[in-house]
């Protein structure tokens, strides 16, 4: 066997998994065999058996299915797929069964398929480690647990307390599982030898266990809670899938499977229980949906997380004192998440009070967690002092980075970049949070472009995790390695980019809400288009993030790119949907929620509703429509601009623009992002779809030969 080991001593039989070549264990091909192979011996060595231990040679117990080799699986897949997970299954259930207690030893992590090896023993003593996971992350990609997870947890929590587990993927550390049930014995993890110490509890619980069976084999067992046929069950189950589908809108097939594999599983036995988990996993594995979210939620997230855009050979770097100038809700944000993560913050601006106000916003967002006891209130002071406001930039003296936050004005900018930059501490890097002025210029003001970057985060900070970093021409490779360390420091989410007007987010985004504005100025209803959007699965309609981010602001840029074309001695020729909000702001005076509103009214103490003047304004009477023409604009649009920023260089890696696409303009997670949305329909599909928009919709849907090159170039190959 290439993946367990197996080892037969005064009758206690170890099964030990360490997958050569691989810093944890997976359920790849190999080890499904090895299952089989171990699982024989222990049926031919039963008379000698007194135990079972299972235990794992790595820092981790086990990490799951190999999610690589399902990336390649196609729906013809699913049978084979089918017959391999009963296989596996049928080895737990021969080890669970043989009469003789089963211990799992889990040293570390144990996540997905994972927590399912280690629900195979009978008994599961773990490492005392808070920061060990475990659990049954599966849903948030795109899959179910179906290797026993959803059956086992079912039948150990009952049908409501096993759902935060199963459709939720809440995982739980060593000391919740105990207190849960789900993990009987703890050992320090302080200890000279760990692996020592849980194979002395394993074997003393054998010797005082040697009847063990799981609970769900007793004949009197009963599911905790009741079954469906419970009048209580009954009537959760008949509201679950409506509320469900409200969360999902039908674009996530799995924690729909989970709940029927959950509901059907408990009013059969066992054995069929687990066939039908079977069946479902089977299905969902080889569909579009779970290999996007896949692609996505691991293994793009994990290129984010392991620094691949990171420029290689810089030394690891962490910021002790940063300033931020402007104490708005942006430079407020920053300087929250700065505090929280233990960096001193300078937040200055015009006035002192400005300055005290934008402190007050971590008081603010703190004070309901030291209300709930989530936060002591030294905690909550100790964050505190590490903010100081001021109105004085003498005070950033000494900062490592400063980062400026104030209004989208290139004047404004250039001034506090002057003001402030011989503050900085030596071999210190200043940094723009703009979301549109291209960094390049921006630099102009810096007396050294070199150690100068875009840190663009978005709002509210403390709530988004993603942060796009963008390299302007002159950025060296230090600077930008630098931003992306400051930005993990944080617990954020980098993706680098390179300079342009509105980087990739903020101009992919733009092309999102211009185009709800030009099917409005086209006569499509705005309900309509509001709620088309919702449907494909975008967190609002492009009118009502309009409304948010202010039309007044997009007029700001519009007329600021008009005065920078007019600057190169060109001519910037607005899009329809740019026109309109032109229109809105201008004639009509409706600038936005914060100017009292837009395509939206606001009464006080009310919900929003569309504003009715849109409908004698804008509507037309026999204009012809089609819903899915209207999903397909807004998630088209933004793949085609995102594969235009990929062909441009404006974005360099696949990674960054799927991460940053769902996690910075709330492209649909059903997707694996803008990028993934492209390669999961097939390149050529796309290209025959966008054609036929284009030709209806204009060269906004329009791909070059260059775009096209590009796509192909960097189509990710598993």
């Amino acid at each position: 066997m290439k993946t367990i080991r197996y080892e037969l001593h005064d009758g206690i039989a170890t099964l030990t998994f360490d997958e050569p070549g691989s810093p944890v264990n997976t359920m790849c091909a190999d080890w499904q065999r090895d299952l089989t192979t171990a699982t024989g011996l222990v049926v031919r060595d039963k008379g000698m058996i007194k135990g079972i231990i299972l235990a794992s040679a790595k820092s981790t117990f086990f990490a799951g299915a190999d999610l690589k080799s399902t990336m390649r699986l196609t729906p013809a897949d699913a049978p084979r797929v089918f017959n391999e997970i009963e296989q596996t299954k049928k080895n737990f259930r021969t080890l669970e069964t043989l009469g003789v207690p089963v211990v799992s030893c889990i040293n570390g992590a144990a996540l997905g398929g994972g927590w399912e090896v280690a629900l195979v023993g009978h008994h599961r003593v773990a490492v005392d480690n808070p920061k060990i996971q475990l659990g049954l992350p599966e849903i948030t990609l795109g899959l179910i647990p179906g290797a026993t997870g959803i059956t086992k947890m079912t039948r150990l929590l009952g049908l409501m307390g096993a759902q935060p587990f199963i459709l939720e993927s809440k995982l739980f550390n060593p000391r919740e599982a105990l207190e849960l049930g789900l993990v009987h014995q703890l050992v320090p993890a302080n200890g000279d030898d760990v692996a020592a110490s849980l194979r002395t509890a394993a074997l003393l619980w054998i010797t005082a266990n040697p009847q063990a069976q799981h609970p769900w084999d007793a004949k009197d067992y009963k599911i905790p809670g009741g079954t469906p046929a419970n009048p209580k069950i009954a009537g959760m189950l008949t509201v679950a899938p409506a509320v469900l589908k409200q969360k999902t809108r039908g674009l996530y097939p799995a924690p729909e499977a989970a709940l029927a594999a959950m509901a059907e599983g408990a009013m059969v036995d066992y054995d069929t229980a687990t066939r039908i988990e079977s069946r479902y996993l089977a299905k969902l594995i080889v569909s579009p949906v779970a290999r996007n979210m896949i692609n996505m939620f691991f293994f793009n997230m994990n290129a984010i997380k392991g620094g691949h855009s990171r420029p290689k050979d810089v030394p690891r770097y962490k910021p002790k004192k940063v300033g931020i100038l402007g104490a708005g809700m942006m430079g407020a944000g920053i300087a929250y998440a700065q505090a929280s993560r233990g960096i001193d913050t300078v937040l200055e601006d015009v006035s002192l009070e400005n300055a005290q106000r934008g402190k007050l916003y971590s008081a603010q967002l703190t004070q309901p967690r030291v209300d709930k006891g989530r936060m002591s209130v030294h905690d909550q002071q100790a964050l505190l002092e590490r903010i100081t406001p001021t109105a004085h930039p003498a005070d950033l003296q000494g900062c490592d980075l400063i980062i400026e936050a104030v209004f989208e004005n290139r004047e404004l900018k250039a001034a506090v970049t002057r003001e402030a930059e011989p503050m900085l501490a030596k071999g210190g890097f200043f940094a723009s949070n703009t979301s549109t002025l291209p960094i390049s210029g921006l630099a102009q003001a810096s007396i050294n472009p070199k150690k100068f970057v875009g840190i663009h985060f978005f709002s509210p900070v403390d709530k988004m995790k993603l942060v796009e970093i963008i390299r302007g021409k002159e950025t060296d490779d230090e600077t930008v390695a630098r931003a992306y360390d400051y930005v993990q420091a944080l617990g954020k989410l980098p993706i680098v980019v390179n300079d342009s007007r509105g980087f990739y987010t903020s101009r992919t985004f733009g092309t999102f809400v211009m185009e709800g504005a030009a099917m409005l100025g086209e006569g499509i209803p705005a309900p309509v288009i509001e709620n088309a959007s919702m449907q494909a699965g975008m967190p609002v309609g492009p009118l009502a993030v309009l409304d948010e981010t202010a039309l007044s602001l997009s007029v700001h840029v519009l007329d600021q790119t008009r005065a920078d074309f007019i600057a190169e001695g060109k001519t910037y020729h607005p899009t329809p949907g740019e026109l309109l909000v032109e229109r809105m702001v201008k004639q009509l005076n409706r600038a936005g929620r914060a100017a009292g509103g837009g395509f939206y009214d606001y009464p006080a103490g009310q919900k929003k509703s569309l504003w009715p003047e849109l409908k004698p304004l804008f509507e037309k009477p026999g204009h012809a429509w089609d819903l899915q023409d209207v999903k397909d604009r807004l998630l088209y649009r933004q793949a085609v601009e995102t594969a235009r920023c990929l062909a441009e260089g404006v974005l360099t890696t696949v990674h960054d623009g799927n991460v940053g696409s769902i996690f910075g303009i709330g492209f649909p997670a059903w997707t694996g992002g803008a990028l993934q949305f492209i390669y999961g329909m097939g390149i050529d599909n796309f290209e025959v779809r966008c054609a036929g928009l284009a030709a209806r919709h204009g060269n906004g849907f329009e791909l070059s030969e260059a775009v096209k090159s590009a796509l192909h170039q960097h189509q990710p190959v598993y």
